[in-house]
């Protein structure tokens, strides 16, 4: 399987999770820069340096199943991460990763100002788990 890169877009930060193999690792988290040509120069770099041959957003669809604010501003993005990105870029739906990442950080004792710090890229490892899983099953 190639490598992957999982990115789960906030408004602040930017999670990062990176494949190998079948497995998805929390890798970094970007500071969003004023301009998104910032942000997106930053995660092309990232994707010539890891060498991933494809990107995966995550698209936080709303539990009704109906693209909100949210998702529908992380679509809008992921579309112009492809125009940037020299190889090809998904979104994929992250119902509820965010919220399950922060979770399994919570089970594993850490404070509410340390799990602020990783829960960026533990969802966006989450996202890239699911996505993964879809060709394991």
């Amino acid at each position: 399987m190639p490598r992957v890169l999982g990115l789960d877009l906030g408004s602040r930060r930017i999670g990062v999770a990176v494949s190998a193999g079948t497995v998805a690792t929390p890798h970094s988290v970007l500071e969003r820069a004023k301009t998104r040509a910032v942000d997106h120069a930053a995660i092309a770099e990232l994707v010539e340096e890891l060498g991933v041959e494809r990107v995966v957003v995550g698209l936080p669809i709303s539990l009704d199943g109906k693209m909100g604010p949210a998702a529908t501003a992380a679509a809008d993005e992921a579309e112009q991460l492809g125009d940037v990105l020299a190889v090809p870029v998904e979104t994929y739906d992250e119902r509820l990763t965010t919220v399950t990442a922060d979770r399994s950080l919570s089970s594993l004792g850490l404070s509410g100002p340390a799990r602020r710090r990783v829960v960026d890229k533990v969802a966006a490892a989450v996202i890239l788990q699911a996505w993964l899983d879809r060709f394991s099953s």
